[in-house]
């Protein structure tokens, strides 16, 4: 999506192949604590994807990598997106709202919502996409250092959830910054543009969703199993459809409405699953549930670690 969203931002440049790797963290967050990566850049040219471990952690025509918060209070509170290394600001932008995209609105090409552009002088560019808007504290033409403040993570653009989306590209072509240059995209990278290279997993989270029962597998695979509004007689139902789950793995679940937290439960695996669906809720208590919008998280963690983060929305009307 975001792959034919860059008009803000591609500008000519001549191709310069960067011996050494140079990018590090671009958000003040810490990995699989207080942000993961969600999305890898596809690497498959066809209909398929694929994330540069041939994995399932990317989505058709997905430009970059996703790095999302855990959850919408950390928006609100702010998370500092920075510079992932040294260069000069090409471009910005500070003026799209922060809400969440709607099918079928027309974003007039600007996809990444507030965003900055970086030239590293090296032959790479770098995007910083969906921040938070009047966050931007960066103009055109300024040199900034690594790891200096940009803006924060917002919720701009084509995005139903607070993620920072970086882009890397070499003049007008895109750059995974896994496996730069590598063809084989099942094969250990021989280089990164990575000072550390964060942590692969291949778990992850599918979709998140909210029913008024327990679905079947076939029916959250359809998509007929989520319900974006329910009646305050209806029971609320949190869903998780996950893939490549390792024994001793976990779920947690969150669900809030508009009085707090209804509940929260943790769903543990006891066998590896290569694709898993785990639901969790409530019956509706006798005077209803109170109208109006509720939210659940489901994080997928193994150990200590948060590998994959999902949300979904609903209304009681």
């Amino acid at each position: 999506m975001i792959r034919r969203a860059l008009a803000l931002i591609l500008a000519s440049a001549t191709p310069v192949v960067a011996d050494v790797s140079f990018l590090g963290m671009p958000l003040d967050c810490v990995l699989g604590e207080t942000c993961v990566i969600e999305d890898y850049p596809d690497v498959d040219p066809t209909d398929a994807f694929s994330d540069y471990h041939c994995g399932l952690k990317t989505r058709d025509g997905h430009s970059g990598t996703d790095f999302a918060l855990i959850d919408f209070d950390q928006m609100d509170q702010g998370v500092r997106v920075i510079a992932a290394a040294a260069g000069r600001v090409q471009a910005i932008r500070n003026s799209r709202p922060d809400q969440p995209y709607v099918p079928g609105t027309d974003l007039h090409g600007q996809e990444c919502g507030n965003a900055v552009r970086i030239d590293h002088g090296n032959g790479y560019q770098s995007v910083y996409c969906h921040m938070k808007l009047g966050s931007v504290r960066v103009t055109p033409g300024q040199r900034v250092l690594k790891g200096q403040l940009l803006g924060e993570v917002g919720l701009s653009g084509l995005t139903n959830y607070p993620h920072l989306h970086l882009t890397i590209t070499q003049g007008d072509a895109l750059v995974d910054p896994f496996a730069p240059g590598q063809d084989n995209a099942c094969s250990t990278p021989l280089q990164t543009l990575w000072v550390d290279t964060p942590k692969y997993t291949d778990a992850g989270l599918f979709t998140v969703g909210v029913s008024d029962g327990v679905p079947e597998l076939d029916a959250v695979q359809s998509g007929a199993a989520r319900r974006t509004t329910l009646s305050p007689a209806d029971a609320l139902v949190l869903y998780a459809h996950a893939f490549h789950g390792n024994r001793y793995d976990r779920i947690d679940f969150e669900m809030f409405g508009p009085d707090g937290m209804i509940f929260e439960h943790t769903a543990r695996l006891d066998v590896d699953q290569a694709q898993l669906m785990r639901a969790y809720g409530r019956r509706a208590p006798g005077e209803g549930w109170p109208k109006g919008a509720y939210r659940g998280y489901a994080r997928m963690i193994r150990g200590d670690v948060i590998v994959a983060v999902r949300h979904a929305d609903v209304t009681v009307e």
